[in-house]
């Protein structure tokens, strides 16, 4: 979808847009994988780090916002290239959110910092975070590439996220159930998984923005959706 324009200088203002939501992801990126670890480590300076963090993807997706107004106003775009602007502006948007969950997740982090994590829990939420990583790497080079079959992998595969969540949930909810002393410890891990799940769906809205960037059209199929848990207890996304 590489296009010449005739104005040098709009062209370079839409690859600054590019610049800047690979940017934006590369940091969402490196903020999910710093949660977990803080997570996994128990360390609440990494933790307070990532959090802190959280407000450098905001000020790019402000800036993001802000040019991209500049241009719609100064070009006034049309076909390909308002799709291009409008496409950024919903990817930014899913960064933005992605960037919060990760924060939200150190948050638990800290809140727990002091206890001992049951091994095999870790591993799942491990397992979750490295697929929801591998998901976004993917989805932000499907971006880039403008490779609308590879975004399309991504939004078919966030089944497993759900899988893993589904798994994850009731192995959680099973040591509650076990020994009340579990029930904090738990929670905040149940929350913390809940914030990967999402973090896939973020990464799905993306997958699809990919191909509609290319295609001109929405995908037509069915959103695959295996979340089991939500009849048995509702976790609203946190601020």
């Amino acid at each position: 979808m590489t296009r010449q324009h005739t104005v040098k200088a709009f062209e370079q203002e839409l690859h600054l847009l590019d610049k800047r939501i690979t940017q934006m992801g590369g940091l969402a990126e490196q903020q999910l994988g710093r949660a977990f670890e803080a997570l996994e480590r128990r360390d609440p300076k990494l933790a307070a780090e990532v959090v802190a963090g959280d407000a450098l993807i905001d000020q790019l997706e402000r800036d993001l916002q802000e040019q991209s107004i500049v241009m719609i106003a100064k070009r006034q775009p049309l076909a390909d290239d308002l799709r291009h602007i409008m496409t950024v502006l919903k990817i930014a948007g899913d960064l933005e959110r992605i960037g919060d969950l990760a924060k939200n997740m150190a948050k638990r982090a800290l809140a727990i910092s002091g206890e001992n994590h049951p091994k095999p829990l870790m591993t799942g939420l491990k397992n979750m975070t490295e697929l929801a990583l591998r998901q976004l790497k993917d989805v932000l080079d499907a971006y880039s590439e403008r490779q609308a079959d590879k975004a399309l992998a991504v939004w078919r595969a966030d089944e497993q996220i759900d899988a893993m969540y589904n798994s994850l949930f009731r192995e959680l909810l099973t040591y509650m159930m076990e020994d009340p002393r579990n029930i904090g410890l738990c929670t905040h891990l149940l929350f913390g998984a809940k914030n990967i799940e999402r973090i896939g769906d973020h990464t799905t809205n993306i997958a699809e923005n990919v191909h509609f960037l290319v295609h001109g059209q929405p995908v037509m199929d069915v959103r695959p959706k295996s979340d089991e848990t939500s009849s048995t207890l509702i976790t609203a996304e946190e601020p």
